[in-house]
This record gives C-alpha cells, sequence and structure tokens, in this order.
C-alpha cells in the first residue's frame, strides 16, 4: 500500500533480551517500509529512555511505566494509520499484554536468542559488567524476562538470517492487509 489516508495501522512489538537483534530486525523492516512509501515509525527503547522517559531507572515499577509511555505513543500512531516499529526488551509479560490491549492493532514479536548467544554479541559490555555487578537489575542476569507465550511472530535469530527474520515480519504485515 502506498502512504495514503487509508492505510492501516499496527504496533509490531519486538520484544527480547538485549542483544537479540530487536534493533536489527526492525531496522531491515523500517527500510523494507520505508522504500514503499509506506507510513511508519520506529520506536527504538534506548532513544526513547533519552527523550520521553529520561530519569526513570530500571525497578520494575518505572520500567512499567515506560512501556507505558512508549504504548501510549504507539497507540497514536496506530489509530492514526501508522505501522509503529517498537523494540524494546520489555521484560514483563503483564505490561505487555497491558499495552497490546490498549493499542488493539498489535503483534507481538518475539526476537528469541539464548542468552549466551546475546552475551556472545554484547557489543555495549553490558552483559558484561552486570556479571561483574557493576550494573544492577539488568534483564537476564539478575532480573527476570518473561517469554511471550504465544507471539503473532517469533523470530530466532540464533537459528535464522537477517533476511528470514525480516521476511517473517513483513509477510505478517501483508497478512494483515497492511502492505501489499
Amino acid at each position: 500500500m502506498a502512504s495514503d489516508s487509508t492505510q492501516r495501522g499496527v504496533t509490531l512489538w519486538f520484544t527480547g533480551l538485549s542483544g537479540a537483534g530487536k534493533t536489527t530486525i526492525s531496522d531491515a523492516v523500517e527500510a523494507e517500509l520505508r522504500s514503499r512509501g509506506v507510513k511508519m515509525e520506529r520506536l527504538d527503547g534506548d532513544i526513547v529512555r533519552e527523550n520521553l522517559t529520561k530519569g526513570l531507572g530500571f525497578s520494575k515499577e518505572d520500567r512499567d511505566t515506560n512501556i507505558r509511555r512508549i504504548g501510549f505513543v504507539a497507540h497514536l500512531l496506530t489509530r492514526n494509520g501508522v505501522i509503529v516499529l517498537v523494540s524494546a526488551i520489555s521484560p514483563y509479560r503483564a505490561i505487555r499484554e497491558e499495552v497490546a490491549a490498549t493499542i488493539g492493532d498489535f503483534v507481538e514479536v518475539y526476537v528469541n536468542a539464548p542468552l549466551s548467544v546475546c552475551e556472545d554479541r554484547d557489543v555495549k559490555g553490558l552483559y558484561k559488567r552486570a556479571r561483574a555487578g557493576e550494573i544492577k537489575q539488568f534483564t537476564g542476569i539478575d532480573d527476570p524476562y518473561e517469554a511471550p507465550l504465544n507471539p503473532g511472530i517469533e523470530c530466532r535469530t540464533d537459528l535464522e538470517t537477517l533476511e528470514e527474520s525480516t521476511q517473517k515480519v513483513l509477510d505478517k504485515l501483508k497478512a494483515l492487509g497492511c502492505i501489499d
């Protein structure tokens, strides 16, 4: 679909451990959608934390507040016919379900990679620092990650290529009637 007022909005919520590939896949999907002239926005958890949710920590309450705020923005965009790509760890199942219910047109994309693979990919050294006790409440180390029970899409980035994972997302958008 070209970017016009009849485009169906939907939020694709990429969730998974740090280093699983959320941003990488959403970047690739974004590039494809932009090349097609589709109305879309990408909300990356790290960028949102620097702007919209600055000042929040990493307690469960602060993480939930962060996800609710991202969800609110995604809801506004979705209801206005925009495809929204959210890439955020969002470790707690209950808050993801709450946001999904609020947004309505919502697809949970579980970017799944084993912790050991995520640690091997850790370009920022966050896992190493968390294991050394320098970072507290780090998801997957001393704070839980609650995997989705029934994601709309599961991308196994330890077993699939970037192209295969990206195609799964594009296929879902096509099946939903959001793109041709």
